[in-house]
């Protein structure tokens, strides 16, 4: 019989989680014409793009940037980087389970993408425009 995992074992999956995520979105996506490449897997386009409310994808391009940042960030030894990336994402406000299904769901789904750069454009927008 398995006992429940620890707080730490929770994390560590959260952990792990969050960087399949980040490495299925392609963290350059964002920042980048990616539309037009993204591969056609034979659905309704649009129809995982509909399933998330604006700000779902307004808290995952928020946390996908701050993955951006993390990663890019030399300060930041490489084995701390899976624990920031974590808490980035928490600090996002979306659950990392719904972070993946986001990430994976951008992969196919072409519409999905053009909301997800919509939502970064108006961020870094705003942010170079104060």
């Amino acid at each position: 019989m398995r006992s429940k995992p620890t707080s730490g074992e929770t994390d560590m999956k959260s952990s792990k989680a969050i960087a399949l995520g980040a490495a299925l979105f392609g963290m350059a996506t964002i920042s980048g014409p990616a539309i037009a490449q993204q591969p056609s897997t034979g659905a309704a386009p649009g129809a995982s793009s509909a399933k998330y409310s604006d700000a779902e994808v307004n808290q995952f391009t928020k946390a996908v940037m701050a993955l951006q940042s993390i990663q890019k960030d030399a300060a930041v030894p490489a084995a701390d980087k899976q624990a920031k990336m974590a808490g980035a994402v928490q600090q996002s406000g979306l659950p990392p389970e719904k972070f993946n299904e986001i990430a994976t769901a951008s992969n196919t789904d072409p519409a999905l993408m053009q909301r997800i750069q919509l939502a970064a454009g108006k961020m870094q927008g705003g942010a170079k425009n104060p």
